[in-house]
């Protein structure tokens, strides 16, 4: 027996795929565990066309042996086996893969395919382990040979003993050290929870002995231990089964079973599509959104398999940030991974899956919207904020595809309504689409402009959230109506005769409004006539794209930069305050002043901005009371 070196050009190679390729050293078992699955479906395939080899598929297994006084963890499949030429090749060529080989010579599908493409996943080992020893016997053959390697350094192979076909690994677990706890792969709740995770639908029993306990016999408080074995992969994964086969149950206990929420989601989505690329995903609309989901630490994404094995916790890529509250799992069979199986190579396939994925996410909302209402309003309630944040977010690039599900409070019906149902209720002469922004419904009800507006039978939707008014200017229109601000200077109701009476009242008035926008200096841009006051005294109007609601969000943020709405106090010419108002110009500007100055704070106050100073508003107030 010779030691050789790898063909791998230089021992840095395998230090650097020890060391780098993998991000957590967990993997090492997923490696391990798929090899093994693929030396068992080589035989499934011989079988196809080979008459004298019978396929029970009963019969095959995987097995895993912690062993904590030898410190020594055992792989044992009833695969396909290697001869002393396939460990040569398979094992002592880095990123040589013996699968991927066998994959091209065959070209069998039948629902099967082969996981490991790359020689570098049995290599992980070395992350965990000292010494790695290989006995293996290969189908039709007399003879086992055993492949023992410490890593870089090279490798043996010599004759063996070995009763079975098939392939045992024993790994000599490292010592811990100061940074890393080794122990943990000797564990056997560990290795269970690292079966479970990544390869709980490989399709064959990955079986462990595992210690439970029970009742001593002849005893009532007595208990005793003893080990049985286990199978503990699930091996048929859900998204596998026909729909037929399934129901709302298997679905939910799915979502709790991988832990992707705590509530009960409001929709499912079962996905099979076998075209141009092959992929399977199971997608749910949760009812509640998760405690960190408007913040910075949340993930989005959605899990990602291939062939059953789990390559990505999260795969951001699949989901676009507007439908970044979708949970679930994706699985292909042909994604282009890159050495590691870790990360994906950003190809067409990917892009194809996602693409695929958020048409189906959009079509299952607007189903949900129209035939389930009372559920979708429960999940806007929750999810309502991203999809206005998605319609504003990359410059409205995906606007067009969030308008139709997005929801405001109406005025007239009381509750939440979609744009289109807006624009299909819209009097023949209504120009516009109309808004009122303000904190909460409530205080909306209460703000003087819109009393006009409602007066004249149109409909508003109320903007309660700081989002919405930011995302309807990126909107601009839907169906070719824009949309309008009641508290904007033109609100396209007024008639001509109308017109022609505020242009006579306002050079009626023109010296009072000139006074009063004099004491207010740059407080307000101008002063006048209100168009659309009934019973109130007094109001704020805007001009221009900064309305008062997105000056008080702007001024909410840490780099506040001062952005300002010009702001327009309009009187109600029919109320008594303007009768005040007008003897106070014509006999005692000292009062206008303290007036205007009044009338300026309250329409402030109406609008929820704060007063400049406090203080002399409630002196003010004292002087009239005096």
């Amino acid at each position: 027996m010779s030691k050789k070196q790898f063909k791998a050009e230089s021992k840095r190679l395998l230090e650097m795929m020890i060391n780098s390729i993998y991000t957590h050293r967990e993997v090492f078992l997923r490696e391990l565990l798929s090899n093994a699955s693929d030396a068992i479906d080589k035989i499934y395939y011989k079988a196809l066309t080979d008459d004298s080899l019978n396929f029970d598929k009963d019969s095959y297994f995987i097995k895993v042996i912690p062993n904590k006084e030898t410190r020594t963890l055992k792989i044992i499949d009833t695969g396909i086996g290697m001869t002393k030429e396939d460990l040569e090749n398979n094992l002592g060529t880095i990123a040589k893969s013996g699968s991927l080989a066998f994959k091209k010579e065959t070209e069998l599908k039948d629902g099967y395919d082969i996981i490991g493409q790359f020689g570098v996943g049995f290599y992980a080992a070395f992350m965990v382990s000292d010494l790695v020893t290989v006995t293996s016997k290969a189908l039709g053959s007399e003879e086992a040979y055993k492949w023992e390697s410490i890593g870089a350094e090279g490798y043996t192979i010599e004759p063996a003993e070995k009763d079975s076909v098939g392939t045992e690994i024993i790994l000599t677990i490292k010592e811990n050290n100061e940074d890393e706890n080794y122990d943990e792969f000797l564990e056997e709740y560990r290795l269970k929870s690292i079966i479970k995770k990544y390869s709980d639908f490989i399709r064959y029993p990955i079986k462990m002995d595992a210690s439970s306990t029970r009742p001593k016999e002849g005893s009532d408080n007595e208990f005793e231990e003893y080990v049985e074995e286990q199978v503990v992969n699930s091996m048929v994964p859900i998204w596998k089964k026909n729909k037929s086969e399934l129901g709302d149950d298997d679905y939910a206990n799915f979502y709790a079973e991988k832990r992707y929420g705590f509530d009960k989601p409001i929709k499912h989505i079962h996905i099979s599509v076998d075209g141009t690329i092959r992929y399977n995903a199971i997608l749910y609309i949760p009812e509640k959104t998760p405690y960190d989901f408007y913040s910075k630490e949340f993930e989005k994404g959605l899990e990602l398999y291939s062939n059953g094995v789990l390559i990505m916790d999260k795969c951001a890529d699949l989901l676009p940030d507007h439908f970044s509250f979708v949970k679930g799992m994706v699985d292909s069979e042909d994604l282009s991974l890159n050495i590691s199986r870790e990360m994906l190579q950003h190809d067409r396939q990917l892009k194809l899956i996602s693409k695929n994925i958020n048409k189906k996410i959009k079509s299952e909302l607007q189903s949900l919207l129209k035939n389930e209402r009372e559920k979708y309003e429960e999940f806007y309630k929750s999810f309502g904020r991203q999809l206005k944040y998605g319609v504003y977010s990359e410059f409205g690039a995906n606007k067009e595809v969030l308008q139709d599900l997005i929801m405001f409070y109406s005025s007239k019906e009381k509750k939440l309504v979609t744009l289109d149902e807006y624009v299909s209720r819209m009097p023949e002469d209504q120009k516009y689409i109309y808004y009122a922004s303000g904190d909460s419904i409530e205080r909306i009800d209460k703000l003087p402009q819109a009393e006009f507006v409602s007066e004249n039978g149109y409909e508003i939707l109320y903007f309660t959230e700081d989002i919405d008014e930011f995302a309807i200017k990126m909107l601009m229109t839907y169906k070719e109506k824009e949309f309008k601000s009641i508290s904007s200077g033109d609100l396209g109701i007024e008639g001509e005769e109308n017109k022609s009476d505020s242009e006579s009242e306002e050079k009626e008035y023109k010296e009072i409004f000139d006074y009063m926008k004099g004491i207010l200096a740059d407080k307000v841009k101008d002063v006048r006539v209100s168009k659309r006051l009934k019973s109130h005294p007094v109001c704020l109007a805007t001009e221009g794209d900064i309305s008062i609601e997105m000056e008080k969000i702007l001024a909410a943020m840490p780099d506040n930069q001062n952005i300002k709405a010009d702001k327009v106090l309009e009187i109600n010419k029919n109320h008594e305050v303007f009768q005040s108002l007008k003897e106070a110009f014509d006999n005692d500007k000292e009062k206008l002043d303290l007036y205007t100055k009044l009338l300026y704070n309250q329409a402030l106050l109406i609008e929820g901005l704060p007063i400049q100073d406090p203080v002399e508003f409630t002196n003010d107030i004292c002087k009239i009371m005096v």
